[in-house]
């Protein structure tokens, strides 16, 4: 029975062709990893994360949850760097995102609330929900008129969804004018900045704090495993937050911990981008000079003026023969098929780094113009 349930299920998306599959591809130049700063390949933090490492009592595995034996005085003084670096009371260190944002959604919102959340949030956001008891609604993509209609009509304590960036379009948050709309409604803005972290503020501190209006947000939540090119996040906000979370979050209470040289990685991340902030900058240049070659060509581009590009060609079986040729010319660029984007909007999406050159970026966009 359990076959046949599985193979109906798998022969459904290869007939759509949706069928996901993981590939291992030859050496490509990278246009598709969220190494935005380039650190995941940094040899220098790798020796400095290594260095850091050796200086710790050797133990391979956090060898339990922080609840249990997994906790340490070395990860709690990562979490108060933490702190310091996002401007906040207190920080505490999840094992990723997704169970970051997870764990603040399904136990911060309870029976007789609700959760309006971005239709493009990730997947995390829109599990977390679910897991809630809250009631919960998706409000039209960055539309502050669709989000006050439905606030209007929201009961109990209501939370606010969104992202910084959004990972399949590229564009912000209007963060300014949705605080203004959450602070009318007394509602609590829930903020993702995994595209964020590392590529913007005062010592990567995201984008909030790089409009001055971190201090405006209760809860914050930071992913380390894209720009900062380690693993891990962390969820910001008051002490009374992270006491919350230590004692109703479940993806925290019931996971083993994250391992010693995990946090190192965490820890020598930051120190490193605080010595390389230039790295920004870098980035930044190289979103300007792929907005400049790409706005000569006709093609259906995303409006995104961040390292998330997004190049339209409806239909998955376009989107992926343009992806392979562009493979076969030697660029790492992958499609984003439905459903993971709404039929119709299915596209190359092309992420930017700082290691990528000048002539990479206008022979990409060469390519693309004749596809």
């Amino acid at each position: 029975m359990l076959n046949k349930f599985l193979k109906s299920k798998l022969k459904k998306r290869l007939d759509e062709n949706t069928l996901r599959r993981l590939r291992n591809l030859p050496a490509l130049i990278d246009f598709t990893s969220n190494d935005y700063l380039g650190l995941g390949r940094s040899e220098d933090l790798f020796e400095l994360i290594k260095k850091k490492t050796e200086s710790l009592p050797h133990q391979n595995g956090a060898t339990g949850s922080r609840l249990l034996s997994g906790n340490n005085p070395y990860t709690e003084e990562v979490e108060k760097k933490l702190a310091g670096i996002f401007s906040s009371e207190a920080a505490l260190i999840f094992n990723s995102g997704y169970a970051a944002n997870q764990g603040v959604l399904s136990s911060i919102p309870q029976k007789g609330d609700t959760i309006l959340y971005d239709d493009l949030a990730h997947a995390c956001i829109r599990d977390g929900a679910r897991l809630s008891l809250a009631s919960r609604f998706p409000f039209l993509h960055n539309d502050l008129n669709d989000l006050e209609a439905r606030l209007k009509k929201a009961q109990g304590n209501i939370f606010i969804a969104v992202e910084s960036i959004y990972s399949m379009d590229g564009d912000l948050c209007p963060l300014k004018e949705l605080i203004e709309l959450a602070e009318k409604y007394d509602a609590t803005i829930i903020l993702d900045e995994a595209h964020s972290t590392g590529i913007m503020g005062n010592g990567g501190a995201g984008f909030a704090a790089s409009q001055g209006l971190e201090k405006k947000i209760p809860i914050r939540i930071y992913t380390f495993g894209k720009a900062m090119g380690v693993h891990g996040a962390c969820v910001l906000g008051s002490q009374n937050l992270i006491d919350y979370l230590i004692n109703f979050a479940r993806t925290f209470i019931f996971t083993t911990a994250m391992a010693p040289h995990s946090i190192a990685s965490i820890d020598c991340s930051f120190q490193y981008l605080s010595k390389h902030i230039e790295l920004q900058k870098e980035l930044k240049d190289r979103i300007r000079i792929f907005d400049t070659e790409s706005g000569k060509i006709k093609i259906q581009k995303l409006s995104s003026k961040t390292q998330i590009q997004g190049v339209i060609v409806p239909g998955n079986e376009n989107i992926k023969k343009i992806a392979e040729q562009l493979q076969q010319d030697g660029f790492d660029v992958r499609p984003i098929l439905s459903p993971t984007v709404a039929k119709g909007s299915e596209r190359l999406r092309i992420c930017l780094h700082t290691f990528n050159t000048t002539e990479e970026i206008t022979q990409l966009v060469q390519h693309l113009s004749k596809l």
